[in-house]
């Protein structure tokens, strides 16, 4: 289980996954996530209150400190969007999928 896991430090030089790798991954998390042209992947999620939303990017911004991964966060009054990718290789790499996992953990709390 990719929750389980824990995001490792990308030094770069490395070729980002591939189509097929990118399916399989997207298989074992929740089907809201979606692939942006096999380059990042973006969920949003929704809230009843602007203060949920914020709350959320907060526990999602200090997940990503512990994970030493970070994505973009996007609040738009009750939803918030969640995008990540491997910068340092400009697309996916297992990392994008455990932090993606962990979002959703965060979510379900």
């Amino acid at each position: 289980m990719l929750n389980k896991k824990t995001c490792i430090p990308c030094q770069g030089g490395i070729p980002p996954l591939e189509s097929n790798e990118i399916n399989n991954f997207l298989n074992n998390i929740d089907n809201n996530w979606k692939s942006i042209d096999n380059i990042k992947i973006s969920r949003t999620y929704n809230f009843n209150l602007y203060l949920d939303a914020v709350h959320f990017a907060n526990e999602i911004a200090l997940l990503s400190e512990k994970e030493g991964h970070h994505p973009h966060i996007h609040i738009n009054f009750k939803n918030v969007e969640v995008i990540t990718f491997t910068h340092k290789i400009n697309g996916l790499h297992e990392n994008d999928f455990i932090l993606a996992s962990k979002c959703d953990d965060v979510f379900k709390k």
